[in-house]
C-alpha cells in the first residue's frame, strides 16, 4: 500500500539548487512515486496540497521551515528515503568545498573585492531579507549591482537605488532575472552575438524574447540592462531605468536602443520620455498596453509586442530582417460540441501578461490568471484553471523556498499532466525558455512530459515556442526538432503561439 511521509527540519535554510538536486534524486529512487524539498511557506503548503503531498505535520510550519515529503510504493520506501535525502543534505552542509569543486570560497564582498580589484559589479543572490545589508555594502565598495533576489521592501530598493544616483552606479533588480553586460550573459541570459543594439528591460523574460529575436534575425546585442519590474513605480520612480537608458545613450557601440516593460506610471513614463527625446539614437518601446498615441508622444517607436519590438530593432539596421514563422491548419470543431478552454502554463511572467493582453484583443473571454491585468479575473486558487486560464508560475506564490521554473520543471511537468486529464482542457499554451541559467537537460526533464500528455490525450493540442538561439547551451534548433517529434505544435514567438491557440479554440 503506498504511503506519504514527510519531516521538518526546523529553521534550516539551503538554496533553491540544492534542494533541486537532491529532490532530483529523491524522486529517481526506486519505489518512489513523487517527492518534494521545499521551504514551508503558505503557498508551498497550498502546492503540496493540490499535488497530494500534504501530511498532518506541516500544518503549523513556518516559512523558514525545511519540508521534506515522499509518496512511495510503501512505508518502508518512504522512510529510507526521506533518511536517504537528510544525510545528502548534511553531507552537501559540511562539504560545501566538494560543492564547489575544491576552490577557495570567498565569503565577503570585502574579500571578494581584495582578490579582483578591478570588478565594478556585483551580482546578490541571497534570501530577500538579507538582500539589503548586501546591496549597500557592495554600494559602498564602488559595485553596480544586480540584484536577483526578491521580496525586498520598495522602501529598501528606493533607499540603494537613491545611493546609487548619487554614487553614479547602476542597480538592477531587486529580482532582476537578466542581463548581459558587453557580451556577457548573467543570471538567465542567452548566448547571443554582439551588435549594435541596447535593451533596457523592467522585465526579464521579456528581454531574453527580444534579445533572442534579434540574434535569429542575424543583428546582436551591445548590452542588456535589467532594472527590476517595480523600478518604473510611482514609487522608485524610474531610477534604474533612466541611468541604465543615459548609459546606453553615452555607449559608442550602441546604434539602436529597445525599452521593454509593462506601461510605466505616467510620471515615470514622463521621465523616461523627455531622456529619450534628448536621445539621437532611434529607440523602439514596447510598453506592454500601452497606446502607440503615449510613445508616440514622446518620439519614441511604437511597437504593441516582443516580437514587433524585436522585428522594429532589427529592420533599422537591416531592411531584409524577417520573423521566423510556422503555419499550421485550424482545428475544425464540429458542430455542437461544447467550447473548451485555452490553459497557457508559461515561465516566464512577461509573457503571461503580454498573453492576457493579446488574448483580450482577440477576442477571448472570461479569462482567469494569477496576475494582474485589466479585464482579467484573479484565480480563487492558483494551482487550479478555470475556463480560459493563463498562470505565471514564476510567480512568488510558486517559487518561496524553490527553485524557478525555468530551472525546475517539475511543477509544471505535474501541471501540464493535470490539465491534459481534464475534460474541459481545449489547448494548452507552454514557453521553454533555454540559455544561460535556466535548465540545461529539458530533453530529459520536459519532453518527456509532452510525449506522456500527448500519449494520454493525443487529441489536446500543445502548442510551444522556444526563447533561446541555435548557441545556447540547450540548442533550439535540436528541442525545436524533439518537440516537433513528440507532437507538439512549434511555433517562434509568444504572439504566434496565441494566434494559433485562438484559431484551435
Amino acid at each position: 500500500m503506498s504511503s506519504i511521509e514527510g519531516i521538518i527540519k526546523k529553521g534550516d535554510y539551503f538554496d533553491s539548487i540544492t534542494l533541486m538536486i537532491v529532490s532530483k534524486k529523491m524522486r529517481e529512487m526506486r519505489g518512489v512515486v513523487d517527492s518534494a524539498i521545499v521551504m514551508g511557506s503558505a503557498e508551498n503548503i497550498s502546492i503540496l496540497q493540490s499535488a497530494g503531498l500534504m501530511v498532518s505535520s506541516f500544518q503549523n510550519c513556518t516559512d523558514s521551515d525545511l519540508l521534506l515529503v515522499v509518496h512511495a510504493e510503501n512505508e518502508g520506501i518512504a522512510n529510507s528515503t526521506l533518511l536517504a535525502a537528510d544525510e545528502m543534505l548534511l553531507h552537501l552542509k559540511k562539504n560545501k568545498k566538494a560543492v564547489s569543486g575544491g576552490k577557495e570560497i570567498i565569503k565577503s564582498l570585502e574579500a571578494a573585492k581584495a582578490r579582483l580589484p578591478k570588478a565594478n559589479l556585483t551580482i546578490i543572490s541571497v534570501a530577500g531579507k538579507f538582500a539589503y545589508a548586501a546591496g549597500l555594502e557592495a554600494l559602498y565598495l564602488n559595485q553596480n549591482i544586480m540584484l536577483f533576489s526578491d521580496n525586498m521592501s520598495i522602501d529598501e530598493e528606493r533607499s540603494l537605488k537613491e545611493l546609487a544616483k548619487k554614487k553614479n552606479l547602476l542597480v538592477m533588480g531587486p529580482d532582476c532575472g537578466t542581463a548581459i553586460v558587453s557580451g556577457a550573459p548573467l543570471a538567465f541570459a542567452n548566448s547571443v552575438r554582439e551588435g549594435k543594439v541596447g535593451i533596457v528591460g523592467a522585465s526579464g523574460t521579456g528581454m531574453q524574447e527580444i534579445s533572442t529575436l534579434i540574434h535569429n534575425m542575424g543583428q546582436g546585442i551591445s548590452h542588456a540592462l535589467g532594472t527590476g519590474g517595480r523600478d518604473i513605480k510611482e514609487e522608485i520612480g524610474g531610477i534604474s531605468f533612466l541611468h541604465a537608458l543615459s548609459m546606453l545613450k553615452e555607449d559608442e557601440k550602441t546604434k539602436v536602443i529597445v525599452l521593454v516593460a509593462k506601461p510605466p506610471h505616467q510620471k515615470v513614463l514622463e521621465k523616461i520620455g523627455e531622456a529619450a527625446a534628448n536621445i539621437k539614437k532611434p529607440i523602439v518601446a514596447v510598453f506592454l498596453g500601452a497606446t502607440r498615441e503615449c510613445v508616440e508622444k514622446y518620439k519614441m517607436i511604437y511597437a504593441p509586442t516582443l516580437e514587433q519590438g524585436a522585428f522594429l530593432a532589427a529592420k533599422i539596421l537591416d531592411q531584409k530582417a524577417k520573423i521566423e514563422s510556422e503555419t499550421y491548419p485550424a482545428i475544425e470543431k464540429p458542430k455542437g460540441v461544447p467550447l473548451k478552454y485555452l490553459r497557457a502554463l508559461y515561465s516566464g511572467g512577461t509573457f503571461c501578461y503580454e498573453s492576457l493582453l493579446m488574448l483580450k484583443e482577440l477576442g477571448i473571454e472570461n479569462l482567469y490568471s494569477n496576475a494582474h491585468a485589466t479585464s482579467v479575473k484573479l484565480l480563487s486558487n492558483s494551482n487550479v484553471s478555470q475556463e480560459h486560464t493563463v498562470i505565471d508560475l514564476g510567480e512568488d506564490e510558486f517559487t518561496k523556498g524553490r527553485p524557478h521554473p525555468m530551472i525546475d520543471y517539475t511543477l509544471r511537468n505535474r501541471r501540464i499532466m493535470e490539465e491534459i486529464r481534464r475534460d474541459d482542457t481545449g489547448v494548452i499554451l507552454l514557453d521553454l525558455v533555454i540559455g544561460y541559467g535556466a535548465n540545461m537537460n529539458p530533453r530529459e526533464e520536459f519532453i518527456p512530459t509532452i510525449i506522456q500528455a500527448k500519449k494520454e490525450a493525443p487529441h489536446i493540442p500543445i502548442i510551444c515556442f522556444i526563447t533561446g538561439t541555435d548557441s545556447d547551451p540547450q540548442n533550439r534548433q535540436l528541442l525545436i526538432g524533439s518537440l516537433k517529434k513528440c507532437g507538439a505544435l512549434v511555433v517562434y514567438t509568444n504572439a504566434q503561439a496565441l494566434q494559433l491557440a485562438v484559431r484551435m479554440i
